[in-house]
């Protein structure tokens, strides 16, 4: 609970004097979507080099609990990465969505 406030606390702190959190957080994939080909589960990656960096930035302006994996996690929640199998329904899709920004 203690970190969910210290993070809140970060992110107001953040728009008072960076601005955009959604820009900043974009960056760590240069504003695009990082769409990768994996052909079965185990070919999926638990952090990358992005979601490390992420990770360093977010602790670095006070955020707690965002170490690389949870920072991967999300960057694939709100579609940084699209991760989707090869063989996903719903890969194109996304793919389609992602190129129309």
């Amino acid at each position: 609970i203690l970190a969910a406030i210290d993070n809140a606390k970060a992110f107001l702190n953040f728009l008072e004097t960076q601005g955009s959190f959604a820009e900043f957080l974009w960056s760590f994939v240069g504003g695009k979507t990082i769409v990768n080909s994996p052909e079965k589960q185990s070919d999926l990656p638990a952090k990358t080099k992005e979601s490390i960096a992420m990770s360093e930035a977010l602790k670095k302006i006070g955020f707690k609990f965002v170490g690389p994996t949870i920072c991967y996690a999300f960057m694939q929640a709100v579609g940084m990465v699209n991760d989707h199998l090869v063989d996903c329904f719903r890969r194109e899709e996304l793919i389609k969505l992602s190129k129309k920004d």
